[in-house]
């Protein structure tokens, strides 16, 4: 503890004679990290796994660093993910069709220690935080109607129903880690050109989920529509849930379907970023 109180007194001190202040902008593309099972794919033939990470995308960073001295720095930076398609079910068997995906939209926020090796070549780590977003999945789902639902709606067999919806997902706050190794190009004075390898280490406790957009049409075998918008928002299935909760504990009485056991999902990636840094003059007192 008192060796670290020297270090922050030192840095502060130095902070005094060397201040500089940096903004970066910054894009790339992150593949999943420690990939989890997300959903399965079933056939005729076997079940598959599905495994992988939302935080798995494109993003966009504004950061901002305050250099105390030549080589350490403190990074706030800003982000938005604009995750890929994971897939949570896909089925393909005689009468039935699904594809459901789910994908990250999601903004968030770290805070870093940063630290120069050399005038090119930079690292940081720290804290990393997700600000708000969802986790959207996006469903399809097609079943051929039975001999007995056929002529409830007095229409031939093969007739099926065709079923669009959208689920937004929602998650308690996380706290993460980020880390990062980067090389800069020198443009003149002010600019700097960068590229960096980036971790993230997070994942995500869910705390509820909203149907927000939900259509069944009941179809002919021609592909005629018979039945348009037969359940929508305003009038869901039975075994449907405008909204759910999801829980740490539930009780084996439990009969409420809005409630369920919750879940950790992965957002950590490993990614490539390049972007542009402006430098402002450095400041001193003397």
């Amino acid at each position: 503890m008192k060796q670290f109180g020297i270090v922050l007194t030192a840095l502060l001190i130095s902070g005094l004679s060397f201040a500089q202040l940096e903004v970066s902008l910054s894009t790339g593309y992150a593949v999943g990290s420690a990939g989890m099972k997300l959903g399965e794919s079933i056939n005729l033939s076997e079940t598959e796994n599905s495994y992988g990470s939302y935080g798995e995308g494109a993003n966009v960073q504004l950061r901002g660093t305050y250099y105390f001295n030549e080589s350490f720095g403190v990074d706030l930076g800003l982000g938005y993910l604009h995750g890929t398609d994971q897939t949570v079910s896909e089925v393909n068997v005689p009468n039935r069709e699904v594809d459901a995906v789910a994908r990250a939209r999601a903004f968030g926020a770290s805070t870093s220690i940063v630290y120069k090796f050399t005038n090119n070549i930079y690292g940081r780590f720290g804290a990393l935080l997700k600000l708000g977003g969802k986790t959207e999945a996006v469903v399809y789902d097609k079943s051929v109607l039975s001999q007995a639902e056929a002529d409830a709606f007095g229409i031939p067999l093969g007739s099926y129903s065709e079923t669009n919806y959208k689920e937004d997902f929602h998650g308690h706050f996380p706290l993460g880690f980020v880390g990062a190794l980067g090389y800069k190009f020198n443009l003149n004075d002010n600019l700097n050109l960068f590229v960096e390898a980036e971790y993230y280490g997070i994942s995500l406790k869910r705390k509820d989920s909203e149907i927000t957009e939900f259509n069944t049409d009941v179809v002919l075998p021609d592909g005629t529509v018979a039945f348009a918008g037969f359940y929508n928002i305003d009038n869901l299935p039975n075994d449907y849930n405008k909204e759910t909760t999801y829980v740490d504990n539930l009780s084996n009485s439990n009969t409420d379907s809005s409630r369920k056991l919750s879940q950790k999902v992965p957002y950590s990636s490993f990614g490539i970023n390049f972007g542009i840094t402006y430098k402002f003059k450095s400041s001193s007192k003397k």
